[in-house]
Formats: C-alpha cells, sequence, structure tokens
C-alpha cells in the first residue's frame, strides 16, 4: 500500500510524516538498580497544521498473573499491539508518560546529507524532567541526542540520552540509553511498536 501525506500536514513536517498516527505494541526496560520488566507502550503522533507533530507517550509495566498458566501466549502479546484499552497489559501500572513535540530545524547543517533532515524533540515528563534532543531523520530513521536536561529539585539525575527510531517492516521500533542515577550511557528501554490508527 502506498504512503499517502496525512491530510493538512505542514510542509516542515513532512519528514517526520511517516510517524503520524497512534501505535502500541510491547517493550522491556532494565537499568542498574531496575529489574527487567516488561511493559505496554501507546504513542500517539498528530498533528494541528503546524510546522510540527505533537507526541504523546505511555507506558504500563506488565503485571505477571500468579497463574503461570495464564501467562500471555503469543497471539495474545500480539493482540496488546493492536487491540485497545482493554487489552491484556494495559491496565498495569504506568512506568512512565511523556509528551512533547517534533519539528524540522529550519537549517540543515552542512554535514547532513540531502536525504537526510535536522530534527528537534522537546518532551516534558511528570517526573520532573525537560529534554531536548537534537539528531537527523531520514530513510526511516531518528538519531537523537540529547542537548539539554533540566529537571527540577525533586527529580531523579538524569544526565544525558539518546534514542534511536526506525521503520522495520511497517513496525515503529525504538532505543532509548540513558546516563542517569551516576551511571554511564547504558540501554534503559527498547520496543516494537504496531500501528493501531492512521
Amino acid at each position: 500500500m502506498p504512503f499517502a501525506l496525512p491530510d493538512g500536514l505542514a510542509p516542515e513536517a513532512y519528514p517526520l510524516a511517516w510517524l503520524v498516527g497512534r501505535w502500541r505494541g510491547e517493550g522491556v526496560v532494565s537499568y542498574p538498580g531496575i529489574e527487567e520488566a516488561a511493559f505496554v507502550q501507546d504513542v500517539r503522533f498528530d498533528h494541528d497544521g503546524g510546522p510540527y507533530l505533537r507526541y504523546t507517550s505511555t507506558i504500563r509495566l506488565v503485571v505477571v498473573p500468579d497463574d503461570p498458566a495464564a501467562l500471555l501466549d503469543e497471539a495474545a502479546r500480539e493482540a496488546v499491539a493492536v487491540e485497545g484499552e482493554d487489552a491484556p497489559g494495559a491496565d498495569g501500572p504506568v512506568w512512565a508518560t511523556e509528551s512533547g513535540f517534533w519539528r524540522i530545524a529550519p537549517e540543515r547543517p552542512p554535514e547532513l546529507g540531502d536525504d537526510r533532515y535536522p530534527v528537534e524533540l522537546l518532551l516534558a515528563d511528570p517526573a520532573g524532567h525537560l529534554s531536548l534532543y537534537l539528531g537527523a531523520v531520514g530513510n526511516g530513521r531518528i538519531d537523537l541526542a540529547s542537548d539539554l536536561i533540566a529537571s527540577t529539585s525533586t527529580a531523579a539525575q538524569v544526565g544525558a540520552g539518546t534514542r534511536l527510531y526506525g521503520l522495520v517492516q511497517g513496525d515503529l521500533m525504538w532505543a532509548w540509553d540513558l546516563a542517569a542515577f551516576g551511571q554511564p550511557l547504558q540501554s534503559y528501554a527498547s520496543a516494537r511498536l504496531v500501528r493501531v490508527e492512521a
């Protein structure tokens, strides 16, 4: 099926057009001092015609039932990605939520090839962080590195982060590396999401 630009999308946001929609799927979080845990993530990229995309993400931990026989089988895990709020894992405790804006920077650095565009990601989370990521988008891949992370006095210490997003066989795959709690930059979370709404 050929890709169609979303109705009303500003031309400045065309390099990010493939993100528009609602995505859902499973991932894993693990970090020194944090026990590895599976999660279900719901992500929405949308627009209001301005030169940016709006973004929201909610990650909920998967609660393992007391009865091992009730563990999700492969078909049920796939259903998590395509069903609504009543899907398995959708009612677990919220691990993280964030919202923000994606935009293409108006000036292209000379080192970027013609097939890549400079991208800026501005994020806020209720844990007390404001983050600015800078990077590049092109060919179904986005590479980002933190340029600024501001925190409230009660927020956990986060020093740096990188994020990688990629369109792989129609799914949105992402990985997030983090330098926090005095640890060096390393893997923190990753997921594979399926588009559930255009």
